[in-house]
């Protein structure tokens, strides 16, 4: 684990707003150089506190207006049957995020549709033809609050 100083948190909350703002905005925000705040972004980068770039898109300009959340329990568990499971539920495109849990479900998947008939296509074709699943639990997102992290 690295120490980060005050400087190091202001710097990567002001990446979590933006992260494709440059060393030197970002240095005059924080009135650091640039030269300095770049060898900061490159300390934190091979310490993997900055572990990548990605680019945040909006699913709803994109057509995908229904987010759903599934909860996941396998009929037969064994490591076997988890690994089939996260390899087949990988190719599935509308599939953003696969968390394997503990508590009442194995798995936590947050699905994406263009509409409730398409995620029942996705639901009935796809998500519950995968192996070893055996109960499903469907929560559709009604709205999202992010926030930045605990810096």
């Amino acid at each position: 684990m690295i120490a980060l100083d005050d400087l190091d948190r202001a710097l990567l909350r002001a990446l979590t707003e933006d992260a494709a703002q440059s060393a030197g905005a970002l240095g005059r925000k924080l009135g650091l150089s640039q030269p300095a705040t770049w060898r900061r972004l490159k300390r934190l980068r091979a310490a993997g506190v900055i572990a990548r770039h990605r680019v945040d898109l909006d699913l709803e300009a994109l057509g995908f207006g229904v987010t759903i959340f599934l909860g996941i329990s396998l009929a037969a568990k064994g490591r076997v049957a988890l690994a089939d499971f996260e390899r087949a539920v990988a190719a599935i495109p509308e599939v953003q995020s696969v968390q394997h849990v503990l508590g009442l479900y194995d798995y936590r998947l947050r699905v994406v549709a263009r509409d409730l008939a398409d995620f029942e296509r996705v639901l009935r074709r796809r998500i519950m033809t995968l192996p070893g699943v055996g109960a499903v639990d469907a929560n559709v997102l009604l709205s999202e609050e992010r926030r930045p992290g605990p810096l």
